[in-house]
C-alpha cells in the first residue's frame, strides 16, 4: 500500500481524526521560520503539558483568538485583568499558570529578539547536527541532547513550561527534527521541505 495508489501511509499516532490526520500531513515536521509561528507552538506545547495534544489542537483557534494570534508584542503587553478574563473562557484551557508563563515568555521572546534578532535564529541554533532520531529503525524518543541544551537555556532566560520533553516535542513540530516514521509517506515531504528552507540566522 502507498500514496501512488490512493492509500497514504501515516504515522500510526494521528490516528484517523480528520484535524490530527490533517496537522499529521500538512504541519508536524515541516520547518518553520516565522517567529510568530514559532512563539505560539511554544506557547501551546505548554498548555499541552499533562493533556493530549489533540485536545489543544481543537482549541488551537480559541487559543489564537485568546493571546491575539500569538503575537509576540501584544501577549507581552498583557496584564492581570487579561489573565482574568481568560481564566472564565472555557474555550481554552483555564490554567493560571500556563496563562501567565505564555505572558512571561512574550517578554522573555523579546529579550531573545533584541539579542539574536528573531527567535527563530535563536531557536534553529539548537536543530540537532545529526538528525536527532538517526536509529534504524528509529526508536521512539521524547528528549534529544539540544532538546535539554535549548530547555536548559530557555529556563535560564526565564521562560516557564520548557521541560526538555516540552521543547522536543516542540522541535519534532517545527521541523528542527524529522520524526515522521521511515514508512510514512510525509517524511519524504518534511525531508524535501528542509533540503529548501534556509535556516534563519
Amino acid at each position: 500500500m502507498c500514496a501512488s495508489r490512493g492509500i497514504i501511509r501515516r504515522c500510526p499516532w494521528c490516528g484517523d481524526d480528520p484535524l490530527y490526520v490533517a496537522y499529521h500531513d500538512r504541519e508536524w515536521g515541516f520547518p518553520v521560520g516565522d517567529d510568530t509561528r514559532l512563539f505560539e507552538k511554544l506557547c501551546l506545547e505548554g498548555f499541552q503539558a499533562g493533556l493530549a495534544w489533540i485536545t489543544i489542537l481543537r482549541k488551537r483557534d480559541a487559543f489564537r483568538a485568546a493571546f491575539h494570534g500569538f503575537a509576540i508584542d501584544r501577549v507581552a503587553a498583557m496584564r492581570a485583568r487579561d489573565v482574568e478574563r481568560l481564566l472564565a473562557d472555557p474555550a481554552i484551557v483555564r490554567h493560571r499558570g500556563k496563562i501567565e508563563a505564555a505572558i512571561n515568555n512574550a517578554k522573555r521572546a523579546r529579550e531573545v529578539v533584541a539579542e539574536h534578532g528573531s527567535l527563530a535564529a535563536y531557536l534553529w541554533r539548537h536543530e540537532p547536527r545529526v538528525p536527532a532520531n538517526a536509529a534504524s529503525p528509529p526508536v521512539a524518543r521524547t528528549v534529544c541532547a539540544e532538546s535539554v541544551a535549548l530547555a536548559r537555556d530557555l529556563k535560564r532566560r526565564g521562560f516557564r513550561f520548557v521541560g526538555p520533553t516540552t521543547v522536543y516535542a516542540f522541535m519534532q513540530a517545527m521541523g528542527l527534527v524529522n520524526d515522521h516514521l521511515p514508512t510514512c509517506d510525509t517524511r519524504a515531504l518534511v525531508q524535501a521541505a528542509r533540503a529548501r528552507f534556509a535556516v534563519p540566522r
